[in-house]
């Protein structure tokens, strides 16, 4: 079929001998994205587990969170490929006309499905990986997965690189119209397939926002539940609140201080706190700094000195809270240069200063990092953060009924 198909499109559809390899290019690549990726990923895995299942065995393991929409990527590629390969022949075939030129289907099918389907699937799929590595300290599920991964079908390719087959997929295609729209000889013909390969793009572009906001939104889910706010009289010495009026204190919620914030940075730095290192973790939102201090699970015997946020969590740590937010339009940065640096004993040094509206300052933070390009990256992801708040201020004011007005703001 595939020899039949490519003597057609190089003897009468596509005189041109590159415009017709870059054509073909497409039909077969796509025929191996469903065959071999798709489809073995259905039918050898999907099915399996679904087998299984039917025979009480991984019946908690959920489906949608591993495999998440394929059996539409399956539909949705079988019929691109059979619409193709009709136009083809209807193209070669005049008396069979009236059917969709090739043009027509290529931006009818990447505007009605193939671009949704596959940004449904891409969000789920750092979900997935997540999913399958809890999964995978699981007897059962491993033996499960091996068993999988044996099937001649794969191809000694294991789960995970069929995984991840739709998003390569989706980040293929616009090359693959623009290798075909560079080989067209009319203009116009060029132009609709540049305009098709333009509307992937805008689609990867929407995509990559879309996955920023869940990962924002999970990330802050979770650094929620860690978060640990000390009242106001453990966290200042010299605030005495007798025992029975502690109750009148409203007590603080990290419901509305941090749940429709954007994380734009966060990592470990060192505070100098009454001449004694303090290890501390900031997390730098859109509109306030926020220094922590860990509490690692004593259960958990790794290291936190180099693990991302993510393990942290995973590992069950906590992060207490040192002091009130930083609002952004209250924070001053400076630069410790580094003669003052190296005199004082305090490499990769900056300050932070949080002032009131009154233009005191509330409190310094003398924070180190671990190189001089951390401190760098540091200090640019606070001036861009302040400026963007400042700039977005200046057009639009939060009042103070907003539930976006900083409490430190008001000092």
């Amino acid at each position: 079929m595939q020899r039949h198909c490519q003597s057609y499109l190089s003897e009468t559809l596509f005189p041109c001998l590159g415009k017709q390899e870059a054509m073909w290019e497409l039909v077969t690549s796509e025929c191996v994205y469903f065959l071999d990726q798709l489809m073995v990923l259905k039918e050898v895995f999907l099915a399996t587990l679904s087998n299984l299942q039917l025979r009480n065995c991984l019946s908690d393991v959920d489906l949608w969170r591993l495999f998440a929409n394929l059996n539409e990527l399956c539909l949705v590629s079988f019929g691109f490929l059979n619409n193709l390969l009709r136009a083809i022949k209807e193209a070669l075939d005049i008396s069979e006309g009236g059917g969709p030129t090739l043009l027509e289907l290529l931006s009818k099918a990447f505007q009605e499905s193939i671009c949704h389907s596959l940004q449904k699937y891409c969000l789920n799929y750092s979900t997935a990986l997540q999913y399958l590595d809890t999964l995978k300290s699981r007897e059962d599920f491993g033996f499960y997965v091996k068993w999988c991964e044996r099937n001649e079908q794969c191809r000694r390719l294991q789960l995970r690189d069929l995984l991840v087959a739709p998003l390569q997929r989706l980040t293929r295609y616009p090359l693959l119209l623009r290798n075909i729209a560079k080989r067209c000889q009319l203009d116009e013909e060029r132009g609709e397939l540049q305009a098709v390969a333009e509307q992937v793009d805008t689609s990867i572009c929407d995509l990559e926002g879309k996955v920023k906001w869940l990962d924002n939104y999970q990330k802050v889910k979770q650094l929620r539940d860690a978060l640990v706010w000390l009242p106001v009289w453990e966290r200042d010495k010299r605030a005495f609140v007798p025992e029975n009026l502690k109750h009148l204190l409203k007590a603080v919620t990290l419901e509305n201080l941090i749940s429709h914030r954007s994380l734009l940075h966060e990592g470990k730095l060192v505070l100098t706190e009454n001449t004694k290192l303090i290890d501390v973790y900031l997390f730098l939102f859109d509109e306030f700094l926020l220094i922590t201090k860990i509490k690692r699970n004593k259960k958990v015997c790794h290291s936190s000195a180099n693990l991302e946020l993510d393990q942290l969590l995973k590992d069950g740590c906590v992060f207490t809270v040192l002091d009130q937010p930083v609002s952004l339009d209250r924070l001053q940065l400076r630069n410790i240069d580094q003669l003052n640096a190296s005199t004082s004993g305090l490499p990769h040094s900056f300050i932070i200063m949080h002032q009131n509206r009154y233009q005191q300052c509330i409190g310094a933070f003398i924070l180190q990092a671990a190189s001089e390009s951390s401190k760098r990256v540091w200090m640019s992801k606070i001036e861009g953060a302040v400026t963007t708040l400042l700039k977005l201020d200046s057009q639009q004011p939060r009042v103070k009924s907003s539930s976006l007005w900083l409490e430190s703001s008001q000092i």
